[in-house]
């Protein structure tokens, strides 16, 4: 069986943190299925989806690391060829990747204690992004 649905979050712009745990274990919950699997995507090139200890303290310092890694400041050949100001945002997105896969056990997502499913916004500007969640199993 396979159930899917689509959240969509409002961002702020670049950094913006998301915790989406809570929707995503509703979805798992109206999906019906028991044991298997929750993919949760996120649509577009400029926005992440990863595990983190939710709190404020990560929350501000995982984009804060994304930026001294791959700073905003640079040159990117993206820049050269699009002039857009997001040359950085692509960049780290790809780094962290537009998805996780949870396991999905008793009808209820396996997480850890201290463990969350986070959004992270890397473009520029705010945007309205489209998250899928697609849960399969039985």
């Amino acid at each position: 069986m396979v159930y899917q649905e689509v959240l969509v979050v409002a961002t702020r712009g670049h950094g913006a943190m998301h915790d989406l745990t809570e929707k995503v274990a509703r979805i798992v919950a109206a999906s019906g299925i028991r044991t298997g699997m929750a993919h949760i995507f996120n649509v577009g090139s400029t926005g992440a989806v990863g595990m983190i200890e939710y709190e404020p303290g990560l929350a501000r310092d995982l984009p804060e690391l994304l930026d001294r890694l791959i700073p905003p400041s640079r040159s990117y050949g993206h820049e050269q060829a699009w002039h857009d100001g997001n040359g950085h945002s692509h960049l780290q997105a790809t780094l962290l990747g537009p998805s996780v896969t949870v396991p999905v056990s008793g009808a209820k997502l396996v997480l850890g204690t201290w463990q969350q499913i986070f959004h992270l916004e890397c473009d520029v500007k705010a945007r309205e992004r489209k998250v899928v969640v697609t849960v399969s199993g039985e």
